[in-house]
């Protein structure tokens, strides 16, 4: 057994633990001002009309195969970054007997000593000044939360028929019915949709958040240029991958914001291609889209380059017309009208349908069909802290939205696929900003990229 101490090394050891728990960051990331969040919960409060919303922090992985990442919903909230929290929100209700009040709390679970030598130290609520650390109204022990619920549902019955939850969660799939439990009630809460109130707040984004995205982008950008001098007949796909993540994280990217995609040859044609296990060959085509998140928010590139360091005849012909789609996508643009990701073309201002007119128009296939009879999925999506962030598509374009124009062709019989994406913000003046310029499109420059650095 190990000897005590005296009691004033006790004392003075605690109270260096505090200082440090007081001191130290609550996320390695370029977080916002704490001001920020709070009204984006403010502003959650809002849409629930006397309800109440409660989210659930990322549980901490059991094993380490990637660093801990965050919900989404939840990080866009708080900012928080540590595991195993939960967050009320509660709308204002002035019709309420007695009126109820906006209130937010961030739960924290009690900190596991023993499980901290392993992933650091953690805050809990007994921490001091943890709400104000945290950027929170008040902060309690994780243990509360059901008794806190439940006193809100008897101080307002309507709070019962009015509680919002992200749909998988299952945190909050044990918390209701045993809520219902306790109060009583024959059948089990259950809780709206979250997603329907926390979409809408993160379609559109602040300054803040485009300038995370814009790091994200120019990590992403170092990244690819890094791809076009890597690629060479007798490489393997991954080779490339791992070069291209290991640059991401060099810039200060804390992951890929998805697995990246490196497909020569027949793989050019498969969308979601991410094995990435073949050796390069000289006259194929190889599809790369491979970008990086920066402090939890998600850049999306997509370029198609030569093996050969030169396109052939036909591999330019199909690439210049998924460029040329892309541009006139872009040239159509029109803030508050055009709408993205309409695969069907049944919307006469869709983004979709300019581009798929144009490969419609100015390609054809190995047999004389039109080579848009190739392209079989949507022109682009929402970016954000999700590089598929949420939209209700087809979507609207409105300021403040970032969304990537990305058309493609794909021709398994010929071996070739093109893809060509870049992420645009559509900014304060309705105008189209894109992120991703910097990168070369052209084929005649993207050959320029790939020649070896004199």
């Amino acid at each position: 057994m190990p000897r005590s101490l005296p009691w004033f090394t006790v004392r003075v050891q605690f109270s260096v633990i505090v200082l440090f728990l007081a001191s130290l960051p609550l996320s390695a990331l370029q977080r916002q001002p704490l001001a920020t969040y709070h009204a984006r919960r403010v502003a959650l409060g809002d849409t629930l009309h006397g309800g109440v919303a409660v989210l659930f922090a990322a549980e901490e992985p059991l094993l380490d195969f990637m660093p801990y990442r965050q919900d989404a919903d939840f990080y866009y909230l708080t900012g928080w970054n540590e595991p195993g929290a939960a967050l009320l929100v509660v709308g204002a209700d002035s019709s309420a007997k007695p009126a109820q009040s906006y209130r937010e709390i961030l739960f924290l679970p009690v900190r596991n000593l023993r499980m901290e030598k392993y992933t650091g130290v953690k805050m809990d609520a007994a921490t001091p000044d943890a709400a104000k650390l945290a950027g929170v109204d008040e902060v309690m022990p994780m243990s509360a939360l059901p008794s806190v619920l439940d006193a809100m549902i008897v101080a307002n019955r309507k709070v019962g028929a009015n509680v919002w939850a992200e749909p998988d969660s299952p945190q909050a799939a044990a918390l209701l019915p045993w809520t219902a439990t306790t109060l009583g009630d024959a059948a089990p809460l259950k809780a709206h949709d979250l997603t329907q109130r926390t979409t809408p707040l993160r379609q559109v984004k602040d300054p803040g958040e485009i300038a995370l995205m814009k790091q994200a982008a120019n990590a992403s950008i170092d990244a690819q240029r890094l791809m076009f001098r890597s690629v060479k007949a007798g490489v393997t796909e991954r080779a490339v991958a791992g070069e291209m993540i290991a640059r991401m994280m060099e810039n200060g990217c804390e992951r890929p914001s998805y697995a990246p995609i490196v497909g020569s040859g027949i793989n050019s044609t498969t969308l979601h291609y991410s094995e990435n296990s073949a050796t390069m060959q000289d006259g194929d085509l190889v599809v790369v889209d491979a970008a990086c998140e920066y402090s939890m928010y998600a850049s999306d590139i997509t370029r198609t380059v030569p093996v050969s360091g030169h396109f052939t005849a036909r591999q330019r012909e199909v690439y210049d017309v998924v460029l040329g789609a892309q541009r006139a996508a872009a040239a159509a643009f029109v803030a508050g009208k055009s709408t993205i990701n309409d695969p069907y073309h049944q919307d006469p201002n869709s983004l979709d349908t300019v581009a798929w007119q144009y490969i419609h128009d100015h390609g054809k296939g190995p047999h004389g069909e039109p080579l848009s009879d190739y392209w079989i999925h949507g022109l682009g999506h929402m970016v954000g802290i999700d590089v598929h962030d949420p939209a209700t598509y087809p979507a609207v374009l409105k300021p403040g939205m970032v969304f990537t124009i990305e058309p493609g062709v794909y021709i398994p019989e010929e071996k070739l696929g093109v893809r060509i994406e870049d992420t645009f913000v559509v900014g304060q003046d309705g105008k189209l900003i894109d992120l991703i310029a910097n990168l070369p499109h052209t084929a005649q420059h993207v050959e320029a990229a790939m020649k070896p650095a004199q």
